[in-house]
């Protein structure tokens, strides 16, 4: 059996190379982080060579709580990386020039164990980071840290940080695919090939689909009544019939404890971060249901919190007989949360 690979999986290493070149000139990696100071947050980007982004900013927050602050000079990994990824270029065009299976088996392994070790590095890069603090800092909390999530979103102090691969680290990983599917495409009994491509193929989807989940579910995040706070009028949700509910695109949470609320806050922020809307369902006590496909009846006996006097329902035909009662009509998502919002300014007066 010749030890020859084939035609397209040298195009397939070509490919792979390509990509690894491109990540030479776009960001690897970027950390966002959301704060109420911040409505447009304050993005920190990791390049092969430097850091970059709003690192200034940055810089100027950690000085407070003592933290390390950033310059490119101070990573030697800056110096190296490069190079790295550059030989890694070069290793892909040889072996699809070479052709040979077993320069591919070491190709991919080496690549593998690079990705492992440049992922602990970055970890414990984001540890020391966030656990070596001036003890003369100006503002210090007992028993906090700071460390950055490595992917995935958390919360420190009244920042929300959100890690995630960039542009250059979504062609790593296609470049890691690409070489993958390089060395399926070898395998040794052709028959099995199908077989070998669909079971790999299935068990990279799991392990998308687990990574994806890991970062953030879509589903609604339980309110915590009597705990949790509005994010608008800052009074606590005490009432399980009208709490309301969003969630950004970086994973963030915000909770509401009136519709009105929620619609004000929308009504000053930037509703092109936002991912999901959830508003409590009326019969329902603290179930949340889908803000944009509820059905919404406005009266003035039904007395929410704020002043919205606004009930929503999951259900039409229920939203249908509840507005019957009191000869009131049914509204949809746009037309509550596009039309005039009335937020009462008496903002204790139910609680």
């Amino acid at each position: 059996m010749s030890q020859k690979i084939s035609r397209l999986s040298s195009l397939l290493l070509v490919l792979a190379s390509i990509c690894l070149a491109i990540s030479l000139y776009v960001p690897i990696w970027q950390i966002d982080l959301d704060a109420p100071q911040y409505p447009e947050g304050l993005k920190l980007e990791i390049w092969a060579h430097k850091i970059a982004g709003d690192v200034e900013i940055i810089n100027g927050l950690n000085h407070y709580i003592g933290m390390k602050t950033l310059h490119s000079d101070d990573f030697p990994e800056f110096t190296i990386l490069p190079y790295l990824i550059g030989t890694f270029v070069l290793v892909f065009l040889l072996v699809a020039i070479l052709r040979s299976k077993k320069a591919l088996i070491a190709a991919l392994a080496a690549f593998i164990l690079f990705g492992i070790v440049a992922m602990a590095d970055f970890w414990y890069w984001e540890y020391d980071y966030g656990h070596k603090l001036d003890p003369n800092a100006a503002i210090k909390v007992p028993g906090m840290t700071y460390q950055p999530p490595l992917i995935g979103f958390k919360q420190l102090l009244n920042f929300g940080a959100f890690s995630i691969p960039d542009t250059g680290g979504w062609l790593f990983i296609t470049a890691g695919l690409l070489v993958v599917a390089a060395l399926l495409n070898e395998t040794t009994f052709r028959k099995r090939r199908l077989r070998y491509a669909m079971k790999t193929a299935g068990l990279s989807a799991i392990l998308l689909a687990t990574t994806l989940f890991s970062c953030g579910s879509d589903g609604p995040q339980a309110l915590k009544l009597n705990i949790d706070g509005c994010d608008f009028c800052r009074m606590t949700i005490s009432d399980g019939k009208f709490g309301a509910e969003i969630t950004t695109k970086k994973g963030r949470v915000y909770t509401f404890d009136d519709l009105s609320c929620m619609v004000a806050y929308l009504h000053e922020n930037d509703a092109g971060n936002i991912k999901n809307y959830y508003i409590c369902d009326f019969p329902e006590n603290n179930h949340l249901t889908d803000a944009t496909k509820a059905w919404y009846v406005t009266h003035k006996n039904v007395r929410s919190p704020m002043g919205g006097n606004t009930a929503a329902f999951s259900s039409r035909q229920a939203a249908e007989a509840f507005a019957a009662e009191y000869g009131a009509t049914v509204g949809d998502w746009k037309s509550v949360s596009e039309g005039e919002h009335h937020h009462q300014n008496d903002h204790g007066h139910h609680h």
